[in-house]
């Protein structure tokens, strides 16, 4: 838990030459100190205060492998096989490639577009809905993965390759594009039209985003999804409009 907590000041630290380093030793202190005596912890700590940087939401997954490892290092210490060093130097960047795509590049834009759907009807939290809905993820990723690397150790890289997170990367920007291609259709026909839909009625127009976003993850093409899209958004706003006129009857 001491580790877990540390790690979310991770960056408090950052440098242009160690960048991540210093931050990630820091945080694997209290758990250094436990397994190894204090002539052991010095020598084993200079190989920590080097260069070190990844995506800060997938440190965790490595936190707890390398926890894993040190653990493994310290029962055996003769044990050739355990290479920490490179591990973390292995897994370092990729798993920095697939944070920055999967977080900042999808996630980021996909909650921020729902958030907007709040906004653009003048509902004054929709702050407040970006900041739930994109935290809760990453707080998922931190707690699971730094439970997983420390259970597998090194296969934690096999898990990453099962669940094939780059794909959902990919998918999470895909969904983002419906939500905003949603979203502008949605502003177009709420000014064209002289028939205002309803704060809540309007935001039902989500229902179909949600859907097309877990259809994205089979595999459609992105154009494919706009025009789904597109037609949701049309219906809607026919529906609505036949409604108004046979009310006015």
């Amino acid at each position: 838990m001491r580790i877990w907590f540390r790690l979310l000041l991770l960056q408090a630290s950052w440098n242009f030459e160690r960048l991540q380093g210093i931050g990630f030793f820091y945080a694997l202190l209290p758990g250094l100190k436990k397994l190894y005596k204090k002539d052991e912890l010095l020598h084993v700590s200079k190989s920590y205060v080097g260069y070190f940087n990844t995506h800060p939401y997938l440190a965790p997954l490595v936190a707890g492998a390398v926890l894993k490892l040190e653990e493994e290092r310290a029962a055996k210490p003769g044990d050739a096989n355990i290479a920490i060093d490179e591990f973390k130097e292995m897994v370092a960047a990729p798993y920095a490639a697939i944070g920055d795509a999967l977080f900042w590049g999808g996630l980021r834009p996909l909650v921020a577009g729902v958030a907007l759907f709040f906004a653009v009807k003048g509902i004054l939290w929709a702050p407040l809905v970006f900041l739930v809905l994109f935290n809760l993820t990453p707080m998922w990723f931190r707690i699971s993965f730094y439970l997983r690397g420390y259970r597998q150790g090194l296969k934690s890289v096999e898990f990453i390759q099962r669940h094939n997170l780059p794909d959902w990367a990919i998918h999470t920007k895909e969904a983002a594009v419906v939500v905003l291609g949603g979203l502008s259709a949605f502003l177009v026909f709420t000014h064209l039209n002289t028939h205002q839909l309803p704060s809540w009625l309007g935001l039902l127009t989500l229902l179909p985003m949600i859907l097309l976003s877990l259809v994205a993850r089979k595999g459609l093409s992105t154009l494919l999804l706009i025009i789904l899209t597109s037609i949701c958004i049309l219906c809607v706003g026919l529906f609505w409009a036949d409604m108004a006129e046979l009310l006015k009857i």
